[in-house]
């Protein structure tokens, strides 16, 4: 839930930048921006940007992971080693 302070009008960013920047930044969440009242943007700071796209690619990882196990795509501990250790004598 995001607060009444993380929500700023357009003209308050256009006018103090650095001020919506240090809040993001101090709050480590999201600034909202808002133009004639409804949200058009959002301001985050970058350590919660990679943050979120960490765990958005970790997400991928997992459902590409639960899809191939739907179809099948499986092999067991003793195979997937194998694999690496063959991977690795090729470098």
């Amino acid at each position: 839930m995001s607060s009444l302070k993380a929500v700023q009008p357009i003209s308050f960013l256009k006018t103090n930048p650095g001020d919506v920047v240090k809040q993001a930044q101090e709050s480590q969440a999201p600034v909202m921006i808002t133009v004639n009242g409804k949200v058009q943007a959002v301001v985050q700071d970058a350590v919660s940007y990679q943050r979120t796209q960490d765990q958005l690619n970790m997400l991928r990882i997992l459902v590409h992971g639960q899809k191939q196990i739907a179809e099948g795509k499986i092999s067991d501990h003793d195979e997937f080693f194998k694999e690496l250790e063959s991977e690795d004598q090729d470098l």
